[in-house]
């Protein structure tokens, strides 16, 4: 189960942290991403980290967000600096035990959150 939190209002430029909660497994253990989805938007990739920690982001937020795994493998977290306003999105965290890339479709995500809203005004 993956359980996110740390979504908010905030303004353009401000910071916020995301985190995502995992139990019944070691995050160390899975390729993990966060992915947004805006409103009439497919959900798409933004940061991911796999059981190496080799991580990626999606061009559009390079330089601003940051994905780590906590140290007792438990929490994937999300730092987000910069806020953009089309940075407004629910934010999802997936896993799978498979090296997944940003590109790879949902559907290849074994699990997922219910998401955390981001708002940037």
């Amino acid at each position: 189960q993956l359980v996110e939190s740390g979504g908010n209002s905030v303004q353009a430029g401000g910071t916020l942290n995301l985190s995502c909660a995992a139990s019944g497994y070691r995050t160390s253990r899975y390729c993990m991403g966060w992915f947004h989805q805006a409103p009439g938007k497919e959900r798409e990739g933004v940061a991911l980290i796999d059981s190496d920690g080799r991580i990626n982001y999606a061009d559009s937020v390079k330089g601003r967000f940051t994905i780590s795994k906590g140290s007792a493998s438990k929490t994937l977290y999300l730092d987000i600096n910069s806020l953009k306003p089309e940075d407004t999105a629910v934010y999802y965290c997936a896993a799978d035990r498979q090296l997944l890339h940003l590109t790879h479709p949902e559907g290849w995500w074994s699990y997922w959150g219910q998401g955390t809203q981001v708002t940037v005004s």
